[in-house]
């Protein structure tokens, strides 16, 4: 597996090797001793699965205590990823990174403790597995707004719409005003 540091040191893009054949694919999604080789000591103990149709956006999310970190796969379809930087002592506070994600490219993103995430639907249908770090815990979970003009996020809108929100998404907080990490 190749890791690929992005603009904020701490989030990977991570290209796997894909064995391809008449038959089809073989790649490793994850592998304890790589992930050690690149400085991640993780415990993977939750698995999701998320389908969506195009135009959707869903996020920004993140729990403020029972933190996640999250590796983030596009299974079906393809993604515009986002991550947010939470940590206010990070030198990257408040910076973004966005990746396309899809079931062609076969890339994933490293998302660590302390981001936002979210993602919006460029494909007619995409379908998202991602790994955490914890489990997901309701009552912590928190959302950024995904439109907050301080993070100015150049999500790719089709035809420059407005993409299609669950009620908690919409009501995502700003910057300046959400819970955040030290």
């Amino acid at each position: 597996m190749k890791f690929i540091h992005t603009e904020i040191p701490d989030v990977l893009l991570m290209e796997p090797q894909v064995f391809e054949d008449k038959r089809g694919f073989f790649m490793e999604m994850f592998r304890e001793d790589q992930f050690e080789a690149e400085g991640i000591n993780t415990h993977l103990v939750q698995e999701n699965h998320s389908g969506s149709c195009r135009g959707i956006l869903r996020g920004l999310h993140y729990q403020i205590q029972q933190a996640q970190a999250k590796l983030v796969r596009a299974i079906t379809g393809e993604i515009f990823d986002v991550v947010v930087d939470l940590r206010r002592s990070s030198p990257t506070f408040g910076r973004w990174i966005g990746e396309r994600l899809s079931s062609d490219n076969k890339l994933m993103l490293w998302v660590p403790e302390g981001f936002a995430h979210g993602f919006y639907v460029l494909s007619d249908w995409a379908e998202v597995l991602y790994k955490t770090t914890d489990y997901y815990a309701p009552v912590w979970e928190r959302s950024l707004l995904w439109s907050d003009p301080a993070l100015g996020i150049k999500w790719p809108l089709l035809d420059g719409q407005t993409p299609i929100l669950s009620e908690k998404d919409s009501k995502g907080k700003l910057l300046s005003e959400a819970d955040l990490f030290e």
